[in-house]
């Protein structure tokens, strides 16, 4: 290349950086859950389908109420079904601390797992009567100490770490899970919160942003779900465990799970 056609390189160089100057390029933002399809959006969900904000709420109420309820003392079996690890058929996955532990340790003592109640038992005082005391939807095995640690707790962020369970936060009034299943947690309540709307023998189950929830019918902190919901997307774990108790036990979906950007478009 030439001297003079070096020169003539350098000069539009020279002007396409001054027309580029002051220019901003576009951020990146996150977005909230895609919309997704499932095989149940023309049969199961099909009222619910193009809905949002209270329509879809009470649709989702409608299609997921009849369930087959079980007893206390049966979710003990169903869950060593429901939370199998994909990786040793003869052992459990823990919620909060994701440990692999063997189904026939299931109990009260130090060492075991019990049935934590994500969606916790005094927030509505259900206790463990069939219904909401017995949901698959909102239980899952845990550590007896770990469960003990979280107690009725609110979720939020923050807190000292968890002994038993790595990843999780706690502190006076709220409890933070692992980030491999803080969508989950989110899921679960807000299934809840439309599955139990004051309808029937229990109380209206609303989620809400306060971590001071006690013993009225209210979990938080809403505003904290609604970005572990988009944080962490529903897994494989999560998914096959919505089909379980669909086709195995309750007969019916956790829509959360199936159609997680529901949330925004209901909360």
């Amino acid at each position: 290349m030439s001297v003079a056609q070096i020169g003539r390189w350098k000069a539009l160089a020279a002007t396409i950086s001054a027309v580029l100057v002051g220019l901003t390029l576009p951020t990146v933002a996150a977005t909230p859950a895609s919309a997704t399809t499932t095989a149940y959006d023309s049969t199961y969900y099909k009222n619910a389908i193009g809905k949002t904000g209270t329509s879809l709420k009470s649709s989702l109420h409608t299609i997921i109420t009849p369930q087959t309820k079980l007893s206390y003392s049966a979710v003990w079996e169903a869950l060593k079904v429901t939370d199998q690890d994909p990786n040793n058929s003869g052992n459990v996955i823990l919620l909060y601390g994701g440990q692999s532990r063997s189904k026939s340790l299931n109990g009260g003592d130090v060492g075991d797992w019990n049935r934590e109640h994500v969606w916790a038992q005094s927030h509505g005082s259900f206790g463990t009567s069939a219904g909401p005391g017995t949901d698959l939807h909102h239980l899952r095995p845990e550590d007896v100490q770990v469960n003990s640690t979280r107690g009725n707790k609110d979720f939020d962020n923050g807190g000292s770490a968890v002994s038993g369970a790595p990843g999780s936060y706690t502190d006076s009034n709220s409890f933070e899970p692992r980030n491999a299943v803080k969508g989950d947690v989110a899921r679960m309540i807000l299934y809840m919160a439309v599955r139990y709307e004051g309808d029937d023998a229990w109380a209206d189950l609303e989620p809400n942003d306060a971590v001071t929830n006690g013993s009225v019918p209210y979990h938080g902190r809403l505003s904290v779900l609604k970005q572990w919901n988009e944080q962490d997307p529903p897994s494989a774990f999560e998914e096959r465990r919505n089909q379980v108790i669909y086709d195995t036990y309750q007969k019916n979906r956790n829509p959360f799970i199936d159609h997680p950007e529901w949330v925004e478009a209901i909360w």
